[in-house]
């Protein structure tokens, strides 16, 4: 059942591309890299890795996103990654169990309990899309850790208008 919750804002190292919808696994393999790098520094993220849609585009056939790491400071990993904040605030909080083919249902279903709650959601439509504050997949579960994939857990958050 989804829930309203506050989040402080989230320093994280990240990497960002835009790509139609199958480009999608190519950036979240990014994850991975992301978590080397900092391990080769001696540095543990500070929460969980995550993807972060900012731009959503027309039937899905171009998608701004970002692959991302928590750390408590910024981290200099070369030109191909950058530092940013994921803004705190007020999100909508649902939370998957099972594979990632499962997130398309569990966004709508985010989406449409959004709805019927009235709730506004921080973003803002644009000729390229819809740009979100903050819409991210939390993944919680290593899949290093917990190779099957229908035990993975995931949690949705989707920034809510000021």
């Amino acid at each position: 059942m989804p829930s309203l919750v506050d989040r402080e804002n989230q320093p994280y190292v990240g990497y960002r591309a835009t790509v139609g919808f199958a480009g999608l696994p190519e950036v979240a393999h990014r994850i991975a890299a992301l978590a080397g790098a900092l391990a080769e520094r001696g540095i543990a993220p500070a929460d969980a890795p995550f993807f972060r849609y900012l731009v959503i585009g027309p039937d899905m056939a171009s998608l701004t996103v970002e692959a991302g790491v928590p750390v408590a400071e910024p981290v200099d990993l070369g030109e191909e990654y950058f530092n940013a904040v994921v803004p705190g605030g007020k999100y909508a909080k649902a939370t998957h169990h099972g594979a990632p083919d499962g997130l398309v249902a569990a966004t709508a279903e985010l989406l449409a309990w959004g709805k019927a709650e009235g709730v506004h959601w921080d973003r803002t439509e644009a000729v390229d899309g819809e740009h979100w504050a903050g819409r991210l997949e939390v993944y919680r579960t290593d899949p290093r850790v917990q190779p099957d994939a229908t035990k993975w857990e995931t949690d949705l958050y989707f920034r809510v208008a000021d």
